[in-house]
C-alpha cells in the first residue's frame, strides 16, 4: 500500500527555508512537545488486510476527520476502530484536516502508529478566512477553526474525490464502515446522516430568526429535523456544482451581523440543508455520550443496534479514564485506545 503524505513540494518548501535560517538545530516546525512525546506515546496498531471479498481494487472509502493535539487520542482510537471492523480496510483512504503548523508532526505520528495506512495530510488553507466568520458559542470547543473544516471538504480534497464520509474524532465505529459508504441519497440530495424528529428543532435559533419572516422562510414548505454533523455522507460533486460552501458561509456573515443562533458549526448546516437530508438509521450516530454542551454527564446508548458509537459533548472518554471515572459507556472506547500506558 503506497503511503500518501504531504506534498513534497510543501515539505521541501518549508525546509529550504529553515536551512536558509541560522538555526543550531533544523526542525521543520517549532518544536512542539505534545506531538514529539506522541511519536512514543502511542503504540503501533495492528495490521489489518483485505478480506477475500475485495475483489473491486478501484472501489475506494474516503473518511475525512480533523487531527490535532488535544483530540489526537480520539482520532487514533477512531481510525483504529473503523480499520478492525472493515471487511476491506485496505480500501480505505483517510484524509487528515490539521493546523497548518501542526501537519508535519501530526503526519509523523499517523504514521508511526498506522504504517501500512493509506492517508492524506491536508493543512487548512481556510483557516484564517474561518476565523472572520466564526462567532461565539456557548462552548470554546465549537470556536476552533477546525471544528468548521467540513465546510470545505470539497475544497481540500481533490476534485476526483467524488464522496467523502466524514466523521468526528470522539467516535468509535464497531460495523462495516463499507455499509455507512454505500448510503444512496436520493434525488438531488447532497448529504445523509441520522435525522431526530423528534427533537425540539426550533430551539437551535432563537426568537429573533422565527420573528423574522424572510430568515425563517428558508424552511417554507419543508419538514426540517435536526441531524449531527459529527457523522456525514457527502456528495462532493452535488456540492461543488451548488456551491453549498458559499451558502453555508453566507448563513455564518449574517450570524456576525445578527446573532440568531448560539452553537458552532450546526446552525449553519441545519440552515442549508434541514428538511433535504437523506435520513440514515440512527445506529450510525449514537451521539451525545459526552453529555451536552455544558455539562459532562454519563448517558447510556439508545434502545437498538449500534455501528457508531459518539461522545458528542463536554465528557470524552479517555479524559474520564484517566481521571479514573469513567461512565459505563467509556469502558467500550477503551479496547481501541493504542496510547501505551493503557495497553
Amino acid at each position: 500500500m503506497i503511503h500518501h503524505r504531504i506534498r513534497q513540494s510543501f515539505i521541501w518548501a518549508l525546509t529550504l527555508a529553515l536551512l536558509l535560517s541560522a538555526t543550531h538545530s533544523i526542525r521543520i516546525f517549532p518544536q512542539d512537545s505534545s506531538n514529539t512525546d506522541a511519536l512514543s506515546e502511542y503504540t503501533e496498531a495492528p495490521i489489518y488486510n483485505n478480506g477475500n471479498q475485495c475483489q473491486n481494487p478501484s472501489l475506494i472509502i474516503h473518511i475525512a476527520m480533523t487531527l490535532d493535539s488535544k483530540y489526537l487520542r480520539g482520532s487514533i482510537a477512531s481510525v483504529h476502530s473503523i480499520l478492525k471492523h472493515a471487511s476491506c480496510p485496505q480500501s480505505i483512504h483517510f484524509h487528515f484536516i490539521t493546523a497548518t503548523s501542526a501537519a508535519f508532526d501530526l503526519n509523523n505520528v499517523v504514521e508511526s502508529v498506522f504504517p501500512n495506512l493509506s492517508f492524506e495530510i491536508h493543512p487548512f488553507a481556510n483557516e484564517a478566512k474561518i476565523k472572520q466568520l466564526i462567532s461565539h458559542s456557548i462552548r470554546p470547543a465549537l470556536e476552533e477553526p477546525l471544528n468548521y473544516a467540513r465546510i470545505y471538504l470539497s475544497e481540500i480534497l481533490d476534485s476526483s474525490v467524488a464522496r467523502v464520509v466524514y466523521i468526528d474524532s470522539d467516535t468509535i465505529v464497531v460495523d462495516d464502515i463499507r455499509n455507512l459508504w454505500s448510503t444512496a441519497l436520493t434525488g438531488s440530495r447532497v448529504i445523509g446522516a441520522p435525522e431526530y424528529c423528534n427533537a425540539n428543532f426550533t430551539t437551535y435559533f432563537n426568537n429573533g430568526f422565527w420573528a423574522d419572516p424572510v430568515l425563517s422562510s428558508v424552511f417554507a414548505g419543508k419538514r426540517p429535523c435536526y441531524f449531527n454533523t459529527g457523522v456525514m455522507v457527502i456528495d462532493l460533486e452535488r456540492w461543488r456544482s451548488g456551491d453549498y460552501t458559499k451558502r453555508i458561509e453566507g448563513w455564518m456573515e449574517i450570524q456576525k451581523q445578527r446573532r440568531i443562533y448560539e452553537l458552532g458549526s450546526l446552525p449553519p448546516f441545519m440552515l442549508v440543508f434541514g428538511g433535504d437530508v437523506e435520513g440514515i438509521d440512527h445506529r450510525w450516530n449514537q451521539h451525545g455520550l459526552g453529555g451536552d454542551n455544558l455539562v459532562n454527564s454519563c448517558r447510556s446508548l439508545h434502545p437498538g443496534r449500534v455501528s457508531l458509537l459518539h461522545w458528542s459533548g463536554k465528557g470524552k472518554p479517555w479524559v474520564r479514564l484517566d481521571r479514573g471515572s469513567p461512565c459505563p459507556v467509556d469502558l467500550l472506547w477503551a479496547p481501541y485506545d493504542l496510547r501505551r500506558t493503557n495497553m
